[in-house]
């Protein structure tokens, strides 16, 4: 907030972890400008419906709430008031809110103050426009006093806007001094120590911090005393006009240590929990440098001699079909909580366009496989690729095995985007009936694939073949690779094929989608298919499950109670 009224900068950014106070600094920045320094300003939001969002739950109980600011912008529901849920005018100045994905909303509007919240989550560009921030920071250049303030939770190394914000500028970091030396320095994880106990469990609870130059040992309370007693923001680099600043939840008053690490632990071994544990609790960029190009000859020579059995450690089994213009490919995937067996892979010939092919993949989906344990097993979950030139067949096909969890999916590009998302109604068949179509994010997808291939034995993640599977199917499997490109100067990623085919990488894609739709129960699964796992275990990782499910519904309560009005929501 110093940085925004020193006339010498013109340009800040805030990189940091999440929920340590962004939001709270843009309601200041925007309260300040309309009180002392009445400016036209403008906040950037990833999407338009964000901002809409932002617009109702922040910046209109603000502007209620608080007595400096409460009568300078007039009531809604006045004639002529000004006041729109995008645009707000007061006394020598206005707030826009705008969406980086609507062009429409950037152009023509020259403004002084330049907010763009979130930066990472902004598309390469709005519409055909180009860039969003560099749109909008053409709207300040009339001006001789403009200020441009970007923050955001950082996400990918090297295609981070974020990152290479704070990179041009001075890189200011928080020192915090010792309680025992004074030696003033950032709070760093990798001075985070605990313990673990004689069987070698970690023991979160006795998270400290471990000081780089005297090697004592102080904890949440000293943290908190010494950043009010002496921390001030160091600059690491040469100021020229541009302030930046880098928090991460170390310093957090509302995180204590033992819970930052809890949430390592429980990130470490998946890939991508560990991105999103890195990015918004370190408030760093994830390199995402994890097997890209991976050789196929060594997962060929680490094949396993499984039976005709599926194997015991697989708990359900899901199915991944990709569509060509003369044949079916089919992949049947073994899950359980951390490791996935390749159990069955097929290609069906024939033109999909007619009925054989695909009465022959109902066989498929009505057979059963023996589970070492004895049980037989059904295909629990189906993803099939609506894409090519097949669409309405792949339509008709799931909507009549519904029940039979057959889902028609449609593989999207772009970072950021999850790998599986809700579904969407599309029209199928001449009697207009519905069929639902769900959205799978590739990239993530991918990256996850091309980490968990790249796992060593028994890691979580691990991907199990058996010697039946060729060289051709791991060529295939490793057949893309990820490359970084630039559009309009700015950096994205996008993968490519490195060889032409690569049906069983889709094929793997598809099946790791239905186990995301499926979302199965896991220790109801162990219960019934690994009866030597303790019941201890079981019963605490089903605790687990509920309190989840539990905070899925809170949350989707209060996004439906958000709908409802001020006084339901307050």
């Amino acid at each position: 907030m110093d940085a925004v009224n020193d006339s010498r900068v013109k340009d800040i950014t805030w990189m940091s972890s999440s929920q340590v106070g962004k939001t709270e600094l843009l309601l200041n920045i925007i309260g300040y400008f309309m009180e002392y320094d009445a400016s036209p300003m403008m906040l950037l939001q990833p999407t338009l419906q964000m901002a809409e969002a932002f617009s109702k739950d922040r910046v209109a109980p603000m502007l209620r709430d608080t007595p400096a600011l409460k009568h300078l912008v007039k009531d809604a529901r006045a004639r002529d008031s000004g006041n729109t849920l995008l645009h707000k005018t007061f006394p020598g100045g206005h707030l826009t809110m705008a969406g980086s994905n609507s062009p429409a909303s950037l152009a023509s509007r020259p403004i002084r103050i330049f907010l763009g919240d979130e930066v990472d989550r902004y598309p390469l560009s709005a519409g055909t426009e180009g860039d969003p921030v560099k749109l909008t920071a053409k709207r300040t250049t009339t001006f001789w006093n403009r200020k441009m303030f970007l923050t955001s939770t950082p996400t990918i190394k090297g295609v981070s806007r974020i990152e290479m914000a704070y990179d041009a500028s001075d890189q200011r970091r928080y020192h915090v001094p010792c309680p025992h030396c004074e030696e003033k320095a950032p709070l760093k994880w990798s001075q985070i120590n605990w313990d673990k106990d004689k069987k070698g469990k970690h023991l979160p609870e006795t998270a400290r911090y471990v000081c780089e130059s005297c090697g004592a040992e102080w904890d949440d309370h000293q943290k908190i005393v010494q950043m009010k007693k002496g921390g001030e923001w160091i600059a690491d680099a040469e100021f020229k006009g541009k302030a930046g600043f880098h928090l991460n939840e170390l310093y957090s008053p509302w995180v204590k240590w033992s819970e930052v690490v809890e949430n390592f632990l429980e990130s470490k071994d998946d890939t991508e929990l560990l991105k999103t544990w890195t990015n918004t609790s370190l408030g760093e960029t994830f390199d995402d440098d994890m097997g890209e190009t991976l050789d196929p000859s060594l997962l060929y020579q680490r094949r396993e001699e499984y039976t005709e059995q599926v194997p015991e450690k697989a708990l359900v089994l899901t199915m991944g079909v990709d569509t060509q213009d003369d044949r079916l490919e089919l992949e049947v995937i073994g899950w359980n909580r951390s490791e996935s067996w390749n159990v069955d892979y097929r290609v069906l010939h024939g033109d999909p366009s007619q009925p054989q092919v695909w009465e022959e993949l109902d066989e498929i989906l009505d057979s059963t496989y023996q589970h070492e344990s004895g049980t037989m097993l059904h295909i629990a979950a189906t993803c099939i690729d609506s894409g090519g030139h097949h669409t309405q067949m792949v339509y008709d096909y799931c909507r009549k095995r519904k029940q039979k969890r057959v889902f028609a999916i449609k593989g999207v590009g772009g970072a950021g985007r999850p790998i599986v998302s809700a579904p969407t109604a599309k029209q199928s068949g001449r009697n207009k009936r519905k069929v639902e179509l769900y959205t799978v994010g590739v990239d993530d997808a991918k990256s996850n694939l091309y980490s968990n291939l790249n796992q060593a034995m028994g890691g979580a993640g691990y991907c199990h073949f058996p010697l039946a599977r060729d060289e051709e199917f791991f060529a295939q499997l490793t057949a893309e690779k990820v490359v970084t490109k630039f559009r309009k100067g700015f950096p994205y990623r996008e993968w490519i094929k490195a060889r032409p085919r690569n049906e069983a990488c889709d094929c793997r894609v598809y099946g790791t989608a239905a186990k995301y739709i499926l979302n199965p129960l896991w220790s109801a699964l162990e219960k019934r298919l690994m009866p030597e796992v303790e019941e201890e275990v079981i019963e605490k990782t089903r605790a687990e499950e509920v309190k989840a499910e539990i905070n899925a519904t809170r949350k989707v309560r209060r996004n439906r109670n958000k709908k409802s009005g001020f006084v339901r929501n307050w």
